[in-house]
């Protein structure tokens, strides 16, 4: 059975440490959280992976092909870094969200978030025989987002975005999947069984509940990295007009 591998990623006690022994300085813990990110972000690409910030403090990576070690050792690696530490989650399903169900409930069973001797645990399975590793991402983007950013105010622009990337998650939240704003006009979704029909319709009703035209591009392979290349490659050929729909499809060879 295909399934795809999920990471839930937490700071430890992140809430007391903002304000012990006092308040620290707003621009600071951004600059932190940005860093957090970003090293995350680095080393799970390394191996094929991706990461999506969720609310900063906590993020989610697609981890298909990363094991429980390499999960030791970026923890290990981020607590030489920074001065908070990192513990993680991992679970497998058929669909997105329930893989992320399952990891959240690894990691919460090791502790609250706020729990001062909880530090870099990691709990969870990974995806094993007799299953295998697939994943299956959505890299979407607004028809004509240019038109919008020259004659719109920035601001208005955002909250266009902010609403449909809240359409979006719900309504893909029904059907396992996940998406995250990937900055500008792009949304990336975990799409593993949501068919091109769905798909269809789900732009379909963007374009009638919110007036925005959005177009799709469908990546599926071994890994996030592999999934995502290849969602690009197919949004582009759509951007290019070498498609004659709104989604277009490209699968890595198995």
């Amino acid at each position: 059975m295909r399934k795809v591998q999920i990471t839930v990623i937490q700071l430890d006690n992140y809430g007391p440490w903002t304000v012990t022994p006092s308040p620290k300085p707003e621009a600071e813990l951004q600059v932190l959280q940005s860093r957090v990110y970003s090293e995350l972000q680095q080393r799970f690409s390394s191996l094929g992976g991706l990461v999506f910030q969720s609310r900063q403090d906590n993020l989610i990576a697609v981890s298909n092909g990363i094991d429980l070690e390499a999960h030791r050792r970026i923890q290990r690696e981020m607590a030489e870094i920074f001065p908070v530490t990192v513990s993680m989650g991992v679970g497998c399903a058929e669909r997105a969200y329930d893989a992320q169900v399952a990891a959240t409930i690894a990691l919460q069973m090791t502790g609250s978030s706020r729990d001062p001797n909880r530090r870099c645990t990691l709990a969870g399975q990974t995806v094993g025989p007799p299953d295998e590793d697939w994943v299956e991402i959505t890299h979407m983007d607004v028809n004509h987002s240019t038109l919008l950013t020259d004659s719109k105010p920035i601001y208005d622009t955002q909250l266009l975005v902010s609403e449909i990337l809240l359409f979006l998650a719900k309504r893909m939240m029904r059907h396992g999947g996940m998406v995250f704003s990937m900055g500008g006009d792009n949304f990336i979704s975990i799409t593993n069984g949501i068919g091109e029909e769905r798909l269809t319709e789900l732009l379909r009703d963007v374009k009638m509940e919110l007036g925005v035209g959005l177009k799709a591009g469908v990546g599926k392979g071994r890994s996030a990295a592999a999934a995502a290349r290849l969602a690009s490659k197919a949004l582009h050929r759509i951007r290019s007009g070498g498609n004659s729909t709104n989604i277009a499809t490209f699968c890595e060879k198995t």
